[in-house]
């Protein structure tokens, strides 16, 4: 497999698509290096799943260009067909059939020679984990075995780009974390792109290179994870005391965000960085102000979803 990495493994501009009076993607644009994680959030209905069916060819937009490892998705659909797999919510994996099996079918769906098959077939048994389970049907494997199936699945057309949509819904967290590392390998060993979609905001902070947020049909948000949770912002400190006379008089000192006369908690604006707290430290030092506990809270990707997306009743996202 080649990659090109001078230009961008998937690119779009000015993207609309609409379903009547419903606009799902409303003027997107994007530019996804080669060999990177990019991760697609919103809230449901925002319109994730419909840029991945766009980008895939599953349906063509109302307006905008797309190019996929450097083909036009309008006008040379089926050369981005035979650059890309696609993983999707549920599982393509055949029930009937073994693990093996389905990987058999995989390999002469995509046409590969006989010795190649057998090659690509064990190879990606041993990869994801799936030797012991080889020869038992897809439908008494677990979850995170029939994920990992339904991945490797996708990669014997050995793709340039894997859309993986909300791969790890459903999975319990040592799955989920697996699924992970074998998504991270992809990219760092073999330049794979991976365009992800996911409700899991930790997962699209371990795993991706760069973030979009997506809500009401726009992107409201780019850049890595931590440059949207500078963006952000919403730092603080909170400082418990048992001393009633001491809270009162810290609340007086300090600037204080918030205040909880119950349980005497003061919320204290803070970048959380080593200079800034320092110097919060001092004044509580100077002040001869008894602290009984001190927690530091920095912006996280749950800060940054709910401050760019609010939290609106989901909207069913049209799939046609």
């Amino acid at each position: 497999m080649t990659i090109d990495l001078r230009q961008p493994a998937l690119a779009a501009t000015a993207v609309r698509k609409a379903y009547g009076d419903h606009v799902v993607l409303d003027g997107i644009d994007l530019d996804i290096p080669a060999g990177t994680v990019f991760a697609l959030l919103g809230p449901n209905g925002a319109g994730k799943t419909t840029m991945v069916q766009l980008l895939s060819t599953l349906i063509r937009a109302d307006a905008g260009e797309m190019r996929v490892a450097g083909h036009d998705v309008l006008r040379d659909p089926d050369a981005v067909r035979a650059a890309i797999g696609v993983t999707g919510q549920f599982s393509a994996v055949d029930g009937f059939l073994t693990g093996e099996e389905n990987l058999r079918l995989m390999a002469d769906l995509n046409h590969l020679p006989r010795q190649e098959r057998r090659r690509c077939v064990a190879d990606l048994l041993q990869r994801f984990d799936l030797v012991d389970a080889a020869k038992k049907p897809a439908a008494t494997y677990s979850g995170g075995m029939g994920r990992r199936l339904d991945l490797a699945m996708t990669l014997v057309g050995r793709p340039q780009v894997i859309f993986l949509d909300e791969p790890t819904t459903g999975l319990d967290p040592r799955s989920r974390r697996t699924m992970w590392e074998i998504i991270r390998g992809l990219v760092t060993d073999e330049g794979v792109t991976i365009f992800l979609t996911t409700q899991y905001l930790e997962e699209a902070d371990r795993l991706a290179d760069r973030i979009a947020v997506l809500h009401r049909g726009k992107l409201v948000a780019q850049g890595t994870a931590e440059e949207l949770k500078r963006q952000v912002g919403g730092g603080h400190v909170t400082l418990r005391f048992t001393d009633p006379r001491g809270y009162d008089r810290a609340s007086r000192t300090l600037e204080v965000l918030s205040r909880n006369d119950e349980t005497l908690t003061l919320q204290i604006s803070s970048r959380g960085d080593v200079r800034s707290l320092r110097a919060l430290l001092d004044r509580l030092d100077r002040a001869s102000l008894a602290v009984d506990e001190f927690q530091v809270h920095t912006p996280d990707l749950d800060d940054v979803f709910f401050a760019l997306t609010g939290n609106p009743a989901a909207e069913q996202e049209p799939t046609r």
